[in-house]
């Protein structure tokens, strides 16, 4: 341990309530998606306008999908422990296991089912989405960095972090990088340096394209910053945050061209034919 090592002696749960335990990560968990809400409705007001109630309803179907997009993403990679006469333990809760990418990928997937339903654009909704699934993430990670959870690589740098609680669900004895730390300064760099400038770039740029600006920067970083956890590998070498920022990244290098054609088509000046002439 170096001088500068950071020592956490938190106890992830904070009280149990009968059949309900209520932990630090479920509550910045919480206290992320009321954070990424605030802002991206307040964005989208910018963008659409009145949004006449209906933000609760683009609330609730990002949310709950977005919870089953993050459960099923997390027994997919998890499945083992939930082979062999254990397939129920799926719908256990209370036990914790969701994943972060399939959270986004699910509260996406909500977002366009609201966007049908609503009569919004879609696009319009990707970008108020990336602050808000920034500062949301942010948020959410400083119940990690609380819990330990999420199991670093070993360090010897000045700022590694050690969990000492009998509770905790790091791993006592061992220094290790502050992976989830990482990713909360990730976030609220890329907010930092867009988000002062996102109502001039929402001027300039195509609906859609500066949401998946976030969102690719972040998923880059995320890629490499996962090289830091001892997640196991699922997919040619690569872990499940890996993946899903690979696909992350691919969709926005895809879909920003697409975005930028279509909107070029759709101001293109229509050519003036011989009866208007």
């Amino acid at each position: 341990m170096t001088a500068l090592t950071i020592v956490i002696d938190l106890d992830p749960n904070i009280i149990r309530i009968g059949p309900l335990l209520i932990t630090w990560h479920g509550v910045f968990s919480v206290l992320g998606i009321i954070a990424a809400a605030r802002i991206g409705f307040w964005l989208l007001e910018k963008d659409e306008g009145d949004l006449k109630g209906r933000s609760g309803d683009g609330l609730a179907w990002m949310v709950v999908v977005g919870l089953v997009g993050a459960r099923l993403l997390y027994v997919w990679e998890n499945f083992s422990i939930f082979a062999h006469g254990q397939l129920l333990r799926m719908f256990a809760l209370t036990e914790g296991g969701i994943s972060q990418w399939g959270g986004l990928f699910g509260a996406m997937v909500g977002a366009y089912v609201w966007a049908r339903r609503a009569k919004f654009s879609f696009w319009k909704i990707i970008d108020a989405g990336g602050p808000g699934a920034m500062i949301g993430l942010a948020v959410g990670r400083i119940g990690d960095v609380i819990n330990g959870e999420h199991h670093g690589t070993p360090t010897s740098l000045p700022w590694g972090v050690e969990y000492v609680n009998p509770s905790t669900l790091g791993e006592p004895g061992k220094v290790v990088h502050p992976e989830v730390a990482y990713e909360m300064v990730l976030c609220l760099a890329i907010l930092g340096l867009i988000l002062p400038f996102h109502q001039r770039l929402k001027q300039r740029l195509p609906d859609g394209v500066l949401g998946l600006i976030y969102f690719g920067i972040y998923a880059a970083g995320r890629f490499f910053l996962s090289f830091l956890r001892t997640d196991p590998s699922v997919f040619l070498g690569m872990r499940q945050a890996q993946v899903a920022s690979a696909l992350m990244v691919v969709v926005a290098i895809i879909a920003v061209p697409v975005l930028w054609r279509r909107a070029s088509r759709g101001v293109a000046p229509t050519p003036a034919t011989s009866g208007r002439a």
